[in-house]
């Protein structure tokens, strides 16, 4: 289950590190979709006129990802029904490395990012956040039977274990500050092939990211462990992820906050909506957790 802060337990929340990694080549030859208009108009004016949002998204299944030729995932999900709602009806997308994503929003590559991303205090210098649309674990991938044994990401430290991080992620960050050197992989599938290579002794990611992969990979000889919330120095990570916005489009975020709200606070409407690719009740938002808390950072 997801901790709650009503709880009092000391919760603190890892300055993450924005725009690292590989610009994607996917990115390299794009024209800008900056949709701020010359005119003066805003982006969610030039939106509503075009009918189209370009997302940049990571690949990373069950979020955002490609499958036969369409876009599609949970956070794919909520923008076609939100944006629809904002009079916007394409969803478009860009593919990227994680770690490009907003350097790529920053340069007017895509009009926002969909790839539920972590809020944290670096991320929130460089761009907007929507208010919280899902809770956060971590899990970690091994070889099938776990032979080391491996927990969490305390255990992998405490073994010596090598292990592989998604460039951008979270799980980037525990590694560091865990004093972790980790290897860098540009995406979920270059992590789990890395364990199963035996490049790596693990692979960290959000446990539902890993769940799926091996729901969708059921020969691949690894196994995921039950996912946990991460603790650095003994202070639990509790996270959220969102979408993200270029600085200077509050109108657009404040419009999509208010259609997201409509569907966090509804258990079934979320669920209706993201259900289909594996989340659950455990992933809805705490409505306790705020992007202003998680932008601020919480001692």
């Amino acid at each position: 289950m997801s901790m709650r802060l009503g709880r009092n337990a000391a919760v603190r929340f890892a300055a993450g590190v924005a725009g690292l990694g590989l610009v994607g080549a996917s990115i390299a030859g794009c024209t800008s979709t900056d949709t701020g208009s010359a005119e003066g108009g805003t982006t969610l004016e030039s939106l509503r006129e075009a009918g189209t949002v370009t997302v940049g998204f990571a690949g990373e299944a069950p979020y955002s990802f490609m499958e036969d030729g369409e876009l599609t995932g949970a956070t794919v999900a909520l923008h076609r029904e939100i944006f629809k709602n904002l009079g916007i009806e394409n969803v478009e997308g860009v593919a990227t490395d994680f770690g490009a994503l907003i350097p790529g929003l920053q340069a007017g590559r895509f009009d926002v990012v969909s790839a539920g991303m972590s809020i944290l205090p670096q991320r929130c210098e460089q761009a907007l956040f929507s208010e919280p649309e899902f809770n956060y674990t971590t899990a970690l991938m091994v070889p099938e039977g776990n032979p080391q044994n491996l927990s969490d990401i305390q255990s992998v430290s405490d073994s010596g274990a090598s292990l592989a991080v998604m460039t951008g992620a979270i799980e980037s960050d525990y590694a560091a500050e865990s004093g972790i050197d980790a290897m860098q992989v540009a995406s979920a599938q270059d992590g789990m092939d890395a364990v199963i290579n035996g490049r790596a002794d693990v692979f960290a990611l959000t446990g539902i990211s890993l769940n799926w992969m091996k729901q969708n990979n059921e020969s691949a000889p690894v196994d995921v462990t039950q996912s946990f919330v991460a603790e650095i120095g003994g202070v639990p990570q509790v996270g959220a992820g969102g979408t993200v916005f270029r600085l200077g489009d509050e109108e657009l975020r404040d419009a999509y906050n208010e259609e997201l709200q409509k569907i966090t606070s509804d258990k079934d409407k979320y669920l209706s909506i993201v259900g289909e690719f594996g989340f659950t009740e455990e992933e809805l938002p705490d409505p306790e957790l705020t992007t202003a808390m998680l932008c601020e950072g919480v001692s």
